[in-house]
């Protein structure tokens, strides 16, 4: 793999150091003082990663980024600066850039982010010798985000690539759970072979043991003829459990069987038979709860837990929400054959405040919405479907509290914002705030601050 790094800085003593720290790290290094000499380096010596100042005279950072990915989509571009400014951080982001830091830099910080850079490349080039037809839908590109939780999913995911060992997915509804199962089979050496995704919720137990281990004719009114499951379709394939810990405790005796023994018996079956299947499992309830209540085997637990995957929620990783806007966004434009392809910056504004309790599923929803109803190409606050709420976390951001202001409005404005960035769930907002719910309702009344409550099912209140 080509470790070839070109600095770009019109600074002699910012390149200099860059280049001796890298060379002393295993990495050839070259290096240019303007964008125009870096354009003219890049095929005589083929970078894998370009640094690249973003205020240069001449030739800015920016339009360099854009430049290499136009022409070169594979060389992955780090963009540093010494002035911290949102809007060309965004526009950096959206253009490409592999990611954007603020200058004084810190080097060993440098050093991760170049590895991790290198180790996405190694994925990509993984995923890139899939089928291109069974790969593509749910290769490495469909999951977003530069959050550190999720850099470390993506390492996981090519790790997980080279061995078939049982994997236990956890998080809230909605964070991507099946697609993270999915990319785990589609970058694995067993990609041609079945992906089968059984909701353990949506059928009876009965009829989730036919689902998956089949039944023989004469098992039970209406079994016919012989009926083979899921494990036995599946061959060397992948089984994905999605929500797991619901099942019954005679369910997970037998699905145990199954990851013990590589063998089930059919329903009405008397002789077992064998499966080759990996297992992922996925729950967004607290499994250590039902262990302690005595409703899920604990030995089950560890066995589907070899390798634990915990999905971040969307508010817990609010950075990677415009990232994932724009990429959605793209898709929904694509499938619906529509022009839809930008998002105004107070629709940003109250993307990112939003709490989104239903994750990444309900974000792609609500711009589903927007796009349907947009008549431009552009998506304003007026086609969100966020509430009141949002709308109020959108305005609410922008005020500030003056060095004369008293402790009380300081206190009020705090309050309010938290509630509007929880969608104004008092549970939630009182968590954040490190207090109880009492209290919480005790400021609220102080403050005069209207709340509509969700205290509906789907909602913790």
């Amino acid at each position: 793999m080509s470790r070839r790094i070109l600095v770009v800085d019109d600074d002699a003593s910012i390149r200099e150091t860059f280049e001796h720290h890298l060379t002393r790290s295993g990495h050839q290094v070259a290096s240019a003082a303007s964008a125009e000499e870096a354009l003219g380096r890049m095929a005589e010596f083929d970078p894998a990663l370009v640094i690249t100042d973003l205020r240069m005279p001449g030739m800015d950072g920016l339009e360099l980024l854009s430049r290499v990915r136009a022409a070169r989509p594979d060389i992955d571009v780090l963009v540093i600066t010494a002035h911290e400014d949102m809007k060309s951080a965004m526009e950096a982001m959206k253009a490409g850039a592999y990611d954007y830091l603020v200058k004084p830099l810190d080097l060993d910080e440098i050093d991760l982010l170049i590895g991790r850079c290198f180790e996405g490349r190694k994925l990509k080039r993984q995923a890139e010798q899939l089928s291109a037809e069974a790969a593509e839908p749910y290769a490495l590109n469909q999951l977003v985000g530069r959050d550190p939780r999720m850099i470390e999913i993506y390492k996981m995911i090519g790790s997980l690539a080279a061995n078939r060992a049982p994997v236990l997915i956890r998080g809230e509804t909605g964070t991507g759970k099946e697609v993270i199962a999915r990319a785990i089979h589609f970058n694995s050496a067993d990609a041609q072979e079945p992906f089968i995704a059984v909701n353990c919720t949506a059928l009876t137990e009965t009829l989730l043991e036919s689902e998956l281990f089949g039944h023989v004719r004469g098992a039970f009114t209406g079994a016919v003829a012989d009926h083979k499951g899921r494990f036995e379709l599946a061959g060397a394939g992948t089984i994905f459990l999605d929500e797991i810990g619901d099942v019954s405790p005679s369910f997970q005796a037998k699905l145990l069987r199954v990851l013990e023994n590589h063998e089930f018996f059919p329903v009405g079956g008397e002789s077992s038979r064998r499966t080759e299947a990996r297992v992922i499992a996925a729950t967004n309830r607290s499994i250590e709860e039902r262990i302690e209540s005595g409703d899920f085997r604990e030995d089950l637990y560890f066995r589907l837990k070899v390798v634990e995957i915990w999905v971040p929620s969307l508010r817990e990783r609010r950075d990677d929400i415009p990232l994932l806007a724009d990429h959605l966004l793209t898709r929904i434009a694509h499938d619906m054959h529509k022009d839809v392809h930008v998002i105004s910056d107070d629709a940003l504004q109250a993307l990112t405040e939003y709490d989104w309790p239903g994750n990444v599923r309900e974000l792609e929803n609500t711009l589903t919405r927007a796009a349907v109803i947009a008549r431009g190409p552009a998506i304003t606050l007026d086609h969100l479907s966020l509430g009141a709420a949002a709308a109020a976390a959108a305005s609410s951001s922008a005020e500030t509290v003056g060095d004369d202001e008293t402790l009380d409005a300081a206190e009020r404005l705090h309050v309010r914002r938290v509630l509007a960035r929880t969608g104004g769930n008092k549970r939630q907002a009182a968590r954040i705030l490190g207090i109880s719910r009492p209290r919480l309702d005790r400021l609220i009344a102080k403050h005069g601050l209207m709340v509509t409550e969700r205290d509906h099912p789907g909602h913790d209140s």
